[in-house]
This record gives C-alpha cells, structure tokens and sequence, in this order.
C-alpha cells in the first residue's frame, strides 16, 4: 500500500506575504467613514449598471450558459432567481455590468489605469454565498479595490489587460469571505495570478462584447481560486517571483506593494471615479465639449472637426482606422470620432447612441471622415498632474468659415471629480426606472445606502428580478 502523499512547506514570495499579511490585517472598524461611503456608491452605482445593461447580447449569452450549472446554494444571476456556482455568478455578473461601458475608473498619474468596479459582483456573489454581513461585504470590497489599484500603480506592461488586477483582487476579497486561514489565502493569490493572464488583446483594434466578458472571466477566475483554496488545492510556488512567475514575464520588472490603507493612510477606493457618459473614460472629456455647441442642423455644411486631447486619450480612443469605421457598439464606444459625431448630430451621448439605427446612420458616417484627433500638450500636462484634469476642446469650422469652438474639463463635471451622491442617485434610476418600479428603486437605494447595517447581504438580489 503506498503512503499518503506529504504536502511540502509552500515556498512564498514575497508580494503573496504581502498581500496575505495585509488582507489577514484588516478590519472592517479600522476602513474609514469615506472609504466606507465610497464602497456604498460604487455597489449602487455598479448594481445600476448592471441593470441597464442586463438585456445586452454578453449578459443574454452569459446567462444562457450559467442556466445550464443551477446551485440553489450558491450565488443569485442578478436579473433573475437563478442560482449557479459562487464563481459561475460573478462571471455573468461582472460581465453584464461591464457591458454598460458606465462603471467606474482608475486614471491616476502614472499608473496602469483599469475599472476596479469589476470586482463588485464577484464579490458579492461570494457574499451572497456565505450569507456574509454588509459590513463583512464592504471590507471585502474595499481590500479588493486596494489589491487592485496597488497593482495598477506598478505595472506598466501594454502586452496585458487591466483585467489581471480583477483576478487578484477578486481573489483575495473572496478568500477573506470564505474565511481562508493564511496559508490558503496564499495558495489562492497563486491560484489567481498563475493559470489567469488576460492579454490587452480584448481592448485593440475592433472590438468584440469580449470586451465585456473580459470583466467576468477575471471575477470568475478570481472567484474560483478562492474556491479552489477553500477545498484544499495547493497553487504554484513563487507565483510572482519564481523564474518563470508573473514579474519576469507579465510585470517584466520586481515590485513590492504599497498596501497601506488604514492607520491614518487614505483607502485608494477613494481614487476612482464614476463616468457619467457610457463611454471610454478618456472620451468623455470630448463629448462634454461637443455638448456644449448647438447641434448641427445640417452636415454637409461642416468643412472639418478638430477634437484636442491629452496623449493618453489620443492613444486609448482617437488613432487607429478603426476608430472612424466603428463597426459595433463595443468599437463605437471606445472612438473620440464616433461619440463627438453623436454630441454634435443629436446633442448628446446615451446608452442608445450605440444601437444599431445610430451606428449606421448615413449623416453620422458622413461626418466622421471630417473629423481628427491631435494632442493638446497642455492637455496631456493636465492629465499627468495631481488633481487630475481631463481636458478637451472641439473646434468645428463650417464651410462658409464660422468657427464653433466648445471645451471641456477642469470643472464640476470633469470625469476626475467625485460624483455627488445626488447624481449617483439619478444615475441609478435612470439606469433602473425603466424595469423596476420606482418605489422599489427608492426601497434599493435606502437598503444600499445603508449596506452597513444589513445582517446578510443575500437580501440584496432578490430586490432586482427583471425575469
């Protein structure tokens, strides 16, 4: 008979001390008033999202795949009373949420960027599953957005997705919630960080509704790993230093991690910022100054469009031909040409300037060859500044010579400020109202704004059946 096999000492790296040490540390009673608010306002605003989102064709598929894995004792599809598997759930969950093009940001200077909202629904799901406090929930979330947004600050790897930071933070807000002891919690950042790297790929050229799943597959890989850890599968040693680990071959250089919210440090959930356009973050600053011209009564008339913006927007949204031959939403929605054709034809950019009907219009087609994207260098020295500034300006020159020039940033509606809670509030019914009745909005918001208080979060679902 052959002997038990023996389980060696996992050899550790260091980020994985790191993160196990910081994520094992923290309390919800040491996350400050602002961090916790600011957690309150990005599940609103991400569960809104969703919402808005919920009848796209990514979160259609999604769904259809998930009814084919039921678990009455995992995790709500929200939209809907199925129940699948805890990481099932937080792939279509993240996935539909995504698909709004309408949560949250990460633009600071200097670092890699990324929507750190992706991790929400993940999060939640593996709340909802464990029967998880608001309080549990909301220091979940705020560990995840710190794993993620620390990662972001370090990497610099155009070869790979933001995404990867979905993975790791999903991962260890999950571990934290299913309770991990030390030693699992790092098997799980392994499991996470090794099998799970997410190439740039899904954002280049024209884009698929991968763009979307992306989201999903990184909160269900992140999800999955924690299961995994739960059960006792052991991950690779030296997930991030080992030779052929994720800093010489995804991050290409060392790093260590300024975990350090609490004790007086501001949480980074503080940094991130929520879009008011369902655009990519860098377009919005565009479409907020084509806004302000009266809209064109007549095309033809138009002779050229020069839209100014920072590098970083010109590089993200405004080069490349497939910015002006946008050939689904998911392309339409990343193209500075695009959106400031839609500011000016119809006055303003929504949700539905992307359906089919305004894709093709023959006006708006016919204006996007009149319109180019050059870098304002005073711009880009906004944009890479503290306070952040995201500054545009549209200058539309008629063929009878009248100049129309309209900017944008550096004020109130500056994609860089803080949303205010009443304009979160009509972001969210805006995206739900016309689903839910309005009451039942009113009764989801008084329960989200007070997330803190609820006894377990699996009430939260069940407020947000559509089918």
């Amino acid at each position: 008979m052959s002997e038990p096999t023996k389980h060696v000492d996992k050899a550790e790296d260091s980020i994985q001390q790191q993160l196990v040490g910081y994520a094992s540390g923290l309390r919800y009673d040491a996350i400050t008033v602002e961090a916790v608010h600011a957690a309150k306002v990005r599940v609103i605003d991400t569960l809104g999202c969703l919402i808005g989102a919920f009848f796209g064709e990514p979160g259609r598929v999604a769904r259809a795949l998930a009814a084919q894995m039921p678990n009455p004792r995992g995790a709500t599809v929200i939209g809907t009373r199925m129940k699948t598997m805890p990481d099932m759930a937080a792939f279509v969950n993240a996935t539909t949420a995504r698909d709004s093009e309408m949560t949250d940001a990460y633009h600071y200077p200097g670092s890699f960027h990324g929507h750190p909202s992706d991790i929400v629904t993940p999060i939640l799901a593996v709340a909802e599953h464990v029967g998880a406090s608001g309080r549990d929930y909301i220091a979940s979330l705020v560990l995840g957005y710190e794993v993620f947004l620390r990662f972001s600050n370090v990497f610099n790897n155009e070869g790979f997705d933001a995404a990867n930071f979905t993975v790791i933070g999903s991962a260890v807000g999950a571990g934290k919630l299913f309770g991990l002891a030390p030693t699992q919690l790092s098997h799980c950042i392994s499991m996470a960080a090794v099998p799970n790297v997410i190439l740039k790929q899904v954002r280049k050229g024209h884009l698929s509704m991968y763009k979307s799943a992306a989201a999903g597959h990184a909160g269900r890989a992140g999800v999955f790993a924690a299961q995994l850890a739960r059960a006792g599968m052991e991950g690779p040693h030296l997930p991030f230093e080992g030779k052929a680990g994720w800093c010489d071959h995804v991050a290409r250089k060392r790093f260590a991690l300024d975990l350090k919210g609490g004790n007086g440090e501001p949480f980074k959930i503080l940094d991130t910022r929520l879009k008011n356009r369902p655009v990519e973050g860098n377009a919005i600053a565009p479409i907020l100054a084509a806004e302000k011209l009266a809209v064109l009564r007549n095309s033809d008339n138009v002779s050229q469009i020069t839209v100014e913006v920072y590098e970083h927007a010109l590089d993200r949204a405004g080069s490349g031909e497939h910015q002006w031959n946008p050939e689904a939403r998911e392309t339409a929605d990343h193209s500075i040409p695009y959106v400031v054709a839609v500011a000016l034809l119809f006055g303003k950019v929504t949700s539905h300037s992307f359906d089919d009907v305004r894709l093709w219009d023959p006006h708006l087609r016919s204006l996007l060859p009149k319109i180019r994207v050059v870098e304002n260098k005073q711009f880009t020295e906004a944009y890479e500044k503290l306070p952040v500034e995201h500054r545009a300006r549209v200058t539309v020159v008629m063929k009878d010579g009248q100049r129309l020039v309209g900017d944008a940033g550096g004020d109130a509606d500056d994609h860089a400020r803080e949303m205010s809670d009443e304009k979160v509030v009509e972001k969210f019914r805006a995206f739900t109202e016309d689903t839910l009745d309005a009451k039942q909005v009113t009764r989801i918001l008084d329960r989200l704004w007070h997330l803190e208080e609820l006894e377990n979060v699996a009430v939260i679902p069940p407020d947000f059946v559509l089918v």
